[in-house]
C-alpha cells in the first residue's frame, strides 16, 4: 500500500509543532516565511535545520545568501504567521507590516519573539519536493517573557495555554 501526500498531510497535522518565522536576504530585500519544520540539529557545534519548499523564493534566496535567520514565535504573533504563510503575497516589502530588526548577520529577526538564532547554512539536502537546510548558528537570544508559544495543529494556529 502507498501512503499520499495528502494522506502524509493529515497525519502531520496531528503533530503539534512550534511556529517560527525563518528570514534571509538577496541582494537589499528580506525574504521571510512561516516554518514549523525547525529543529536543533546538534548541540556540540551548534547546528539546526529548516524544511524548505524547493520552488519557493525563499529557497532560492536562502541558497544565493547563505544566511538565515529564526523567529520563534509567542502566541500573539498569530497574525504575522498568517501573513507570511500565505502564498502569492508580493516579494518586495514581506516585513513592511511585521515589526523587526536586524540581527548580526543582517537579517531580519521579528520584534516580541520568544527567542532568535542565526546562522551560515553549512549544508543542504535535497529531499523529495523540499530541502534540509543545515545551519550553523552564529547568535542565540531568548526573550524571558513569559509568553505562550504559538503552535500549529490539525492545520491551525493555536497556543500551549
Amino acid at each position: 500500500m502507498s501512503v499520499t501526500g495528502d494522506q502524509l498531510r493529515q497525519v502531520m497535522s496531528r503533530f503539534a509543532t512550534g511556529v517560527t518565522v525563518v528570514t534571509t536576504t538577496a541582494g537589499e530585500h528580506d525574504h521571510a516565511m512561516t516554518a514549523n519544520t525547525f529543529t536543533s540539529v546538534s548541540l556540540d557545534p551548534p547546528l539546526v535545520l529548516v524544511c524548505v519548499e524547493q520552488d519557493t523564493s525563499w529557497h532560492d534566496s536562502v541558497t544565493a545568501a547563505g544566511v538565515w535567520g529564526v523567529s520563534i514565535l509567542p502566541a500573539s504573533s498569530r497574525a504575522a504567521a498568517g501573513w507570511l504563510s500565505t502564498g502569492g503575497r508580493p516579494l518586495l516589502g514581506q516585513l513592511g507590516r511585521v515589526p523587526h530588526h536586524r540581527g548580526e548577520l543582517g537579517v531580519a529577526l521579528l520584534d516580541g519573539a520568544l527567542a532568535t538564532v542565526e546562522c551560515r547554512t553549512t549544508q543542504a539536502h535535497p529531499a523529495g519536493d523540499h530541502t534540509i537546510v543545515v545551519g550553523a548558528v552564529v547568535s542565540a537570544r531568548v526573550d524571558e517573557r513569559p509568553d505562550d508559544a504559538l503552535i500549529y495543529y490539525r492545520s491551525r494556529y493555536g497556543s500551549t495555554r
